[in-house]
């Protein structure tokens, strides 16, 4: 795992690095470099990570990318528009006016698309994929729930709530959705949609960063209901509905056979048999 970590990090640390000193900064070259870096992260990835541990594979390989993208992408839509829906009935959401969309780009980009490859590869197909490796599926998922949302506690606005927020809704939504198909393109399709459709859709903030969504919006009432600053996200509505959703996802990995057993367990069953 370390040996990945280092492997896909360094070639990116660098990209990024001379493409900041290389580049002078405006609004097309962040989107640029974000898209240049990701590039950069899958190469590193297709290039360094299938090649180690004992259970070897590709999480980048096709057929059925397009089609497990699309199904991330429209699942991720659906949910969060259930959790807006669900904020809407209970009164703590409220559309005021039309929004703007003249930064649509820079946002696909840099909410959608850069943190669902980069964040996906880091702690799935690298993280979970070596700690299941080793430890089985349930302690990689706690392991890579709990550093995901972990990794969200310097954001803007974040909290205890929020990090716990992330660790469950989104921790355990893409490790089951990761688990379900061993490959990522259901996880990458569920994180881009879930960031686009609470930000560039409903104007809520994404993990604590500001959104311009395509209507302008408010969160009003208990921190509980609305999340605060961090956005729903931090909310128990969002909380309940998309720990229930990767649950789900989650059950149907089980029931598929798909989770994976300690080595320990593993090596002993072989010695059995």
């Amino acid at each position: 795992m370390v040996v990945a970590w280092i492997g896909v990090m360094v070639p990116v640390g660098l990209t990024a690095g001379l493409f900041e000193r290389l580049v002078r900064p405006s609004p097309t070259s962040e989107i640029v470099g974000k898209l240049v870096v990701a590039a950069v992260m899958v190469v590193a990835y297709k290039l360094v990570v299938p090649r180690l541990g004992r259970r070897r594979h590709d999480d980048l390989k096709g057929p059925g990318a397009i089609a497990q993208l699309a199904a991330g992408f429209a699942g991720g839509t659906v949910l969060f528009a259930l959790i807006v829906g669900t904020a809407a009935l209970v009164g703590v959401y409220s559309i005021s006016g039309p929004g703007d969309v003249s930064n649509l780009a820079r946002a696909v980009v840099g909410d959608g698309v850069f943190p669902a490859v980069v964040e996906e590869i880091l702690f799935r197909a690298i993280l979970f994929r070596f700690v299941e490796e080793f430890a089985g599926s349930g302690v990689a998922i706690l392991i890579s729930s709990a550093l995901f949302g972990l990794s969200h506690l310097e954001n803007p606005n974040a909290d205890m709530l929020s990090t716990v927020g992330i660790m469950f809704e989104g921790g355990i939504l893409l490790a089951a959705a990761y688990l379900l198909t061993r490959r990522l393109w259901l996880s990458m399709g569920l994180h881009a949609s879930w960031n686009l459709t609470q930000g560039e859709l409903f104007d809520i903030p994404i993990s604590g960063n500001d959104a311009h969504g395509l209507v302008e919006a408010h969160l009003h009432g208990p921190v509980l209901l609305t999340g605060g600053g961090f956005g729903l996200e931090a909310s128990l509505i969002s909380i309940i509905i998309g720990t229930t959703f990767g649950l789900l996802l989650l059950w149907l990995a089980v029931v598929r056979g798909r989770v994976m057993q300690p080595s320990w367990v593993r090596r002993r069953t072989a010695s059995s048999a």
